[in-house]
């Protein structure tokens, strides 16, 4: 069974799908032309094939920092764990951090990742040799950074890596100021400036939490959205993280400037920062992903579990039962968020010359059957085990369940080794 999402619920059943390089070449119900040969054919009958899961907001490197220091006050979180590991924050823990990372999301059907974090080029590298696609970008924030040092040199880490990794036919690069509370206006006019000119996206946080909202008024007197609109910054290039807090006005706003929005429902969750008004800003025509965040504030990047959560959270919330059902949350994990990323043109769905990044799972399994409704179980049944299959740019990186070239185990023990540098470096 095909999922194609072109249009959003298109369902072939039974289809078949052959690949050319890194693109579908044929698409369509069975059964497949009489002419068509492959090197590879694989059987999945009685499972059921979606186009890869766009994971719209990690900080991929922090699965070092998985349940380091839960259900603590924000403020000791961070000064008494984070804060002093990432100042001593070394190339070679984000490269390791990263490539498990790529590990679980691609095990649980993630095709693609946006990250922001430290030392990108690590990430970056780290996604590239796991096979994963990736869009990464330096963090930019007033103070000096562990990777680059004073502010100034980060517009130039963000430029190289951009050129470096120009026309890559998987990593690409945006511009990624941190925060209207922790960047000042202009670093995020010097941010848009390199956006503009490289042709990049540009990715903030933006109206995450309360104490964000009243730190950016005491501070400039507007709120988050309209300080960024003031300096210029909220345009089509934008994809916004969190938007929790957001007035009618500032999703009118948002909608208009073409903004896209990166939805994070068991972060801010977990982070106590509140629930976004993701139906309205769907009824807006405002581009919605869906992301994990970060394992700190997280605890996984397991994409299946993030689309339950948000299909419950917001009938929960609106006191409405059809409020972002299944098929609508499914969509924000694919071509949604290939939109938000400004990657519809060749993700988020199955059609033909689009790239390969197709995910297969078993639904061959005791609490998938019987079957109504495919995307009902995606949402509210599946949780990222049943997929044994991940294609990325053509390629089948993980196939019945086995890596095709990486090796689980080397980056198990990577990781437990610098888990005792962690340990040793905060006392725990």
């Amino acid at each position: 069974m095909l999922l194609t999402m072109n249009p959003p619920g298109s369902v072939v059943n039974p289809g078949f799908i052959a690949i050319r390089g890194d693109r579908i070449a044929i698409m369509g119900p069975e059964p497949a032309p009489a002419d068509i040969s492959a090197d590879l054919v694989i059987d999945a009958s009685n499972m059921v094939v979606l186009p890869g899961l766009i994971n719209a907001h990690t900080h991929a490197a922090m699965t070092l920092f998985r349940g380091l220091a839960d259900d603590l006050p924000l403020m000791e979180w961070l000064t008494r764990y984070i804060f002093p590991i990432e100042r001593n924050l070394k190339p070679e823990w984000v490269y390791w951090g990263a490539r498990l990372a790529a590990l679980e999301m691609i095990r649980s059907g993630t095709t693609t990742f946006c990250d922001m974090y430290l030392f990108e080029d690590q990430t970056a590298e780290a996604a590239k040799s796991c096979g994963i696609r990736a869009m990464v970008g330096e963090v930019l924030y007033d103070f000096p950074s562990p990777s680059y040092g004073p502010l100034e040199n980060g517009y130039e880490a963000t430029r190289e890596l951009a050129l470096k990794w120009k026309d890559d036919p998987l990593i690409s690069v945006a511009v990624e100021p941190h925060s209207p509370y922790t960047c000042a206006p202009e670093l995020f006019e010097k941010a848009a400036e390199l956006s503009l000119e490289l042709d990049i996206p540009m990715i903030t946080h933006l109206s995450e939490s309360r104490d964000e909202i009243n730190q950016v008024l005491a501070k400039h007197g507007k709120r988050p959205v309209a300080y960024l609109d003031g300096l210029g910054v909220l345009n089509e290039r934008l994809i916004a993280d969190h938007c929790v807090f957001l007035s009618e006005e500032e999703m009118d706003l948002l909608a208009a400037r073409n903004v896209a929005v990166s939805h994070n429902p068991e972060s801010n969750m977990k982070l106590a920062s509140g629930i976004a008004p993701v139906p309205g800003l769907l009824k807006r025509g405002i581009r919605v992903g869906l992301g994990t965040d970060g394992c700190a504030s997280n605890n996984n990047l397991n994409m299946f579990g993030e689309m339950d959560t948000a299909a419950k959270l917001h009938k929960v919330a609106g006191g409405d039962l059809t409020a972002m059902d299944a098929e609508t949350v499914v969509e924000t994990a694919t071509l949604g968020g290939a939109r938000a990323l400004g990657m519809d043109g060749d993700l988020g769905g199955i059609e033909n010359g689009k790239k390969a990044d197709l995910i297969i799972l078993d639904f061959d399994r005791p609490h998938l059957i019987p079957m109504y409704n495919p995307y009902s179980h995606l949402v509210y049944s599946a949780n990222g085990s049943e997929v044994v299959t991940s294609i990325i740019n053509g390629r089948p990186v993980m196939l019945n369940g086995r890596f095709s070239s990486i090796d689980e185990h080397e980056v198990f023990a990577r990781v437990r080794e610098i888990e005792k540098e962690i340990r040793a470096l905060i006392g725990v």
